[in-house]
């Protein structure tokens, strides 16, 4: 198990930035759970002085207490400790004015938790900052993985602590790139593994226990005891109250619905009444909306954002019976079908950056026009280069390759875009004798190109 601290420098650079600061600072962080929240924190304050407390999901009188105690400790402050602290003014009043003058940090992880429990330690802590804290050195961060309450109760306008914060830090899935620093399978495996459950560390972690991408999914995925059988359920019932309803929601866009009119007529609710579930779902990057590429930018589609939900979906959920009962063998079929969905958005988010006309375009996405699509055209609106890509999670040989990029050529004539130059692109798992394909002008790259890039 890996135990080096992977590639959290920017975010890490910018805390550094922010200690070195005058004054008080109130940070903000948020991420989903298992993003790394907690390790980049202690590595943050290692060093460092002052009062690390993580929450649990309980009341807030064993919240107080056990961070009293924290406080108690780093204050070397025995009466405190004794002290009976019946609200969160009393504790942080208490602590203000204990605090010693030099920089001290004041670090609250799953903050989320404790606004779940008692909303009214927003309003003390805004009462105080304003008073007080903000008068001092300390350094507040508030982390949480509850990412509807941090943005509504913590982020909004109509938060109590709106216009106090000196910084808010989302913290993001880790690049492909970098899973080569957790895992030992080759490169495909790798491949595969970020597209079923992305760049989380604590899954990477848990994937790098296994040899073979197959051995980690029929053990952490298909069986009952696995580390992922009912992850995604644990996440959307700790974000949503109608449970039922989001995740009808997202088992109808993953198999396939992905107007609003569909899902709402997939779940049985009202077409006007499915938009602010949408909304949500986006707003916690479980969903996103697509448009074309090139369009009005009214078309636009519906679709799993999240790998590990659209993984879980597409397999746990829609195979969960025969999983119980022990009987569920995968298909390659319908795993490479999933893949095959999955890669165009791998290829547009995490291996466009390494082709090499990546850096002459300014926008990427996918576009179609009734039934007419291609998985991806990238733009350069100054110079009006147009880039068309299709992306094939398959073994090709070179009739393949180019039956493809023929279709391609064809499908273009549809794009309604002045261009001053086209190119053409095909990106598969692997493409045979891609250099007579290359000398013919197309842009032609397999895993293989991208492993010799990448490591």
């Amino acid at each position: 198990m890996i135990s080096t601290f992977v590639n959290r420098e920017p975010e890490l650079k910018l805390l550094n930035r922010e200690w070195g600061g005058s004054g008080a600072r109130l940070i903000v962080l948020y991420g989903r759970r298992r993003i790394g929240k907690t390790r980049l924190l202690l590595e943050f304050i290692r060093g460092r002085e002052g009062v690390f407390y993580i929450a649990a999901d309980s009341t807030p009188k064993q919240q107080i207490e056990e961070l009293k105690e924290k406080m108690a400790e780093y204050l070397r402050d025995p009466l405190l400790a004794q002290l009976e602290i019946k609200d969160w003014n009393q504790l942080f009043e208490y602590f203000v004015k204990n605090v010693p003058d030099k920089r001290t940090y004041l670090v609250i992880d799953e903050f989320s938790y404790m606004i779940r429990s008692d909303k009214t330690i927003l309003s003390t802590l805004q009462r105080l900052w304003d008073l007080k804290f903000s008068n001092t050195n300390i350094f507040i961060v508030l982390s949480g993985s509850l990412l509807g309450l941090m943005s509504e109760k913590v982020l909004s306008q109509s938060s109590p602590l709106y216009g106090r914060r000196s910084r808010d830090i989302l913290l993001d899935k880790l690049p492909f790139s970098f899973t080569g620093d957790f895992s030992g399978m080759n490169f495909e495996d790798r491949a595969k593994l970020y597209m079923t459950i992305g760049g989380v560390p604590e899954y990477l972690l848990k994937a790098a226990e296994y040899e073979t991408f197959t051995d980690f999914i029929e053990l952490e995925f298909f069986r009952k005891d696995g580390y992922f059988y009912r992850e995604p359920y644990f996440i959307i019932s700790q974000e949503f109250k109608e449970l039922k309803t989001y995740f009808s929601i997202l088992n109808a866009i993953a198999y396939g619905s992905t107007r609003p009119g569909e899902i709402a007529n997939s779940v049985g609710i009202d077409a006007r009444k499915i938009y602010p579930y949408l909304d949500n779902l986006i707003r916690l990057g479980f969903v996103e909306r697509t448009v074309p590429i090139v369009s009005s930018g009214k078309a636009g589609i519906y679709t799993i954002k999240d790998n590990l939900f659209d993984f879980w979906f597409n397999f746990v959920h829609k195979h969960r019976e025969r999983m119980e009962r022990g009987a569920f063998i995968l298909r390659n079929d319908e795993l490479s079908s999933y893949l095959g969905k999955r890669f165009e958005i791998f290829v547009r988010d995490d291996l466009f950056n390494y082709i090499p006309l990546s850096n002459r375009f300014d926008r990427i996405g996918k576009w179609w026009h009734r039934d007419k699509e291609i998985d991806l055209v990238a733009l350069n609106e100054k110079s009006r280069e147009i880039l068309f890509i299709e992306c094939k999670w398959k073994d090709m040989s070179p009739r393949d390759a180019k039956r493809e990029l023929g279709k391609l050529e064809e499908k273009s004539e549809h794009v309604s875009w002045d261009s001053n130059r086209k190119d053409f692109g095909l990106i598969a798992k692997s493409i045979d004798k891609k250099e007579d394909l290359r000398q013919s002008g197309y842009l032609v790259m397999d895993l293989s190109d991208f492993r010799s890039k990448i490591g």
